[in-house]
């Protein structure tokens, strides 16, 4: 008798937060120039009782953390890897901003592959509407 097809990580992940009760898992994306939206974002959404995972740095601004450039661009690949982190824990995505760069861009359609839902601030910003 074959054995029944295994849970995919994902599924595992979904079960357990169900089992754990949690709130729903808003992950914010867009270019750090709308940091301060993004703040106005999180606001909104945790007080509207949901987790929210958003960029912790904004490399737009002066730090000391990526004054060096070849440090800065270790610091970037880093971030990048852990905001793909987020999208897959996240229950959806919410993207702040009416300017959608590369970066932006890539993240929606892995959220979109993993068949994320994606929600806009400003939906005429969706590269895919």
């Amino acid at each position: 008798m074959p054995n029944p097809p295994q849970p995919t990580p994902e599924e595992k992940l979904a079960a357990a937060k169900k089992l754990l009760r949690l709130p729903h898992i808003v992950v914010i994306c867009g270019s750090t120039r709308f940091m301060t939206q993004m703040n106005e974002a999180d606001l909104r959404e945790t007080a509207a009782g949901r987790i929210v995972v958003k960029p912790g740095c904004d490399m737009k601004s002066p730090h000391a953390l990526w004054s060096d450039p070849v440090e800065a661009e270790a610091l970037k690949a880093r971030l990048d890897d852990l905001h793909r982190a987020k999208i897959r824990l996240a229950d959806e995505v919410l993207v702040v901003g009416d300017y959608i760069g590369d970066s932006t861009r890539a993240e929606i359609a892995y959220a979109r592959s993993l068949g994320k839902p994606v929600r806009f601030t400003h939906p005429e910003a969706d590269p895919d509407a």
